[in-house]
């Protein structure tokens, strides 16, 4: 079994292994306390604290152990909102950010404040005059993931933290997906970081607030942790996840360039083996280990099921794959097809063997996938004026299958109109004119539904 999800988690190291089993039985002690087995434990502690501290770029007293990088992204957003009160309550995000920092902002929203989210562009990138534009007098805080999570696209975040600081404006960084391959540029004010993106264990996050930055602390004050994370510290696991940050760092230069070649060996060849396929993301600027793309007419769930089969696991944005069976706000926002959606991320010591039987798989899933569904497999030069297609009650792809079916009926230059009641529809027909060729009308209200106009092109 290949595992290619390391983006969601990546496998315990070896080094975090051997750092969680060895401080299982001198870490257990209270750090707070002056006994012996207390300083043992405090002595850890503060290893793993330098050692963490060093690998991010701050100084040690400048981080704290959370209990995840959810709960870090949640505490440093709230402390410096708090800290900013009297400034204002306006804060800024990207449109692409980690569902943790935008569950935060609608909950600052619900609770009176003000959010401005910075589109990106279809590569998914914000530009940083984007952000000049959306700082105002009361902006609090502005946030800005160092590389994307789905996608893999690495974000100008030492520009965006330049135009942040020139107005006052303190930024936090979620660095959940890039701390294995190196520290963050830029004058960033607060950061934050997952273990077990990076090969530690889970339970354990890290929130860095630069000395000056201010910050208040919201819910009852603990003393442990500067008083920033609450609750008794396990220092096993923050041992394993500061030993094993290191060990990947050490890693970072030679794995990176061996991985980052594998992953444009699928960009470049994925699409001359599967016809219709979006590559998405940023071709340049993205993490090494991680590439996206998305296959025209494919339902995702089962595109995952079947890669789980032969022996793959890969993750996806697809709507299909997701319990509230919307498309990924993600790709939603860079406007990419979402259906058929799959994320490969290649862990620390991927074999090129592997990659290259998923490359040999991955054309007879896609092409048994759609062949159930009934995908389209030619073009077609039909005369109609006008054709409209009842889609209604059918999920994705289902929708832009059938458009794709219809558009060959009507001539250039006519119109096909897709009536769907299927909320990821606004999402990839759009998204499957811009791949196609075809020019996207627009949509309008219908009796039932929403009715998606197309215009054949070629």
């Amino acid at each position: 079994m290949a595992y290619f999800d390391v983006a969601s988690a990546a496998p315990l190291h070896p080094v975090a292994r051997q750092a969680l089993q060895a401080s299982l039985d001198e870490g257990w002690a209270d750090p707070a306390r002056l006994y012996r087995e207390g300083r043992r434990a405090r002595l850890l502690l503060d290893a793993a604290r330098e050692a963490a501290a060093d690998a991010v770029g701050c100084r040690p007293d400048e981080l704290v152990f959370t209990s995840s990088g959810t709960r870090a992204v949640h505490a440093g957003i709230a402390g410096a909102l708090a800290a900013r009160r009297r400034v204002g309550r306006h804060l800024i995000v990207s449109a692409v950010e980690h569902s943790s920092v935008l569950h935060s902002a609608a909950a600052h929203e619900s609770d009176g404040g003000t959010v401005t989210e910075v589109a990106v562009d279809r590569g998914g990138t914000v530009r940083p005059d984007a952000y000049a534009a959306a700082l105002r007098e009361d902006t609090a805080l502005a946030c800005l993931q160092s590389a994307n999570h789905e996608v893999g696209t690495e974000q100008p975040v030492a520009e965006v933290a330049a135009v942040c600081r020139a107005a006052g404006v303190p930024l936090l960084v979620d660095a959940a997906q890039s701390l294995a391959w190196g520290a963050v540029d830029g004058d960033w004010s607060l950061l934050t970081g997952s273990a077990h993106k990076w090969g530690g264990p889970a339970g354990v996050g890290l929130l860095v607030v630069r000395k000056g930055v201010r910050f208040a602390v919201r819910g009852p004050v603990d003393e442990r942790e500067s008083g920033r994370a609450a609750g008794f510290e396990n220092i096993p696991a923050i041992v394993a996840a500061a030993a094993s940050l290191r060990a990947v760092r050490a890693e970072a230069v030679a794995e990176a360039a061996r991985l980052r070649e594998l992953t444009e060996r699928i960009r470049a060849r994925v699409p001359g083996l599967v016809p219709d396929v979006e590559v998405v993301g940023d071709p340049v600027r993205r993490l090494p280990h991680l590439v996206t793309f998305s296959c025209l007419y494919v339902d995702g769930e089962t595109l995952l099921h079947e890669l789980d089969r032969a022996g793959f696991s890969v993750s996806s944005g697809s709507s299909c794959t997701s319990s509230t069976l919307t498309p990924s706000h993600v790709l939603r926002a860079m406007g990419v097809v979402s259906e058929g959606n799959v994320r490969v991320s290649l862990p620390v010591g991927a074999q090129e063997a592997d990659v290259e039987r998923f490359l040999d798989v991955l054309p007879g899933v896609v092409r048994g996938v759609r062949e159930t569904l009934g995908a389209p497999v030619g073009g077609g030069s039909g005369e109609a004026e006008a054709v409209t297609v009842d889609a209604l009650g059918m999920s994705c792809p289902l929708p832009v299958i059938e458009l794709a079916k219809a558009i060959g009926g009507v001539r250039v230059g006519g119109t096909v109109t897709v009536l769907a009641d299927d909320e990821v529809a606004a999402v990839d027909i759009p998204a499957w004119c811009w791949t196609r060729g075809q020019e996207y009308v627009g949509e309008r209200p219908a009796d039932h539904g929403v009715a998606y106009v197309v215009r054949r092109s070629s």
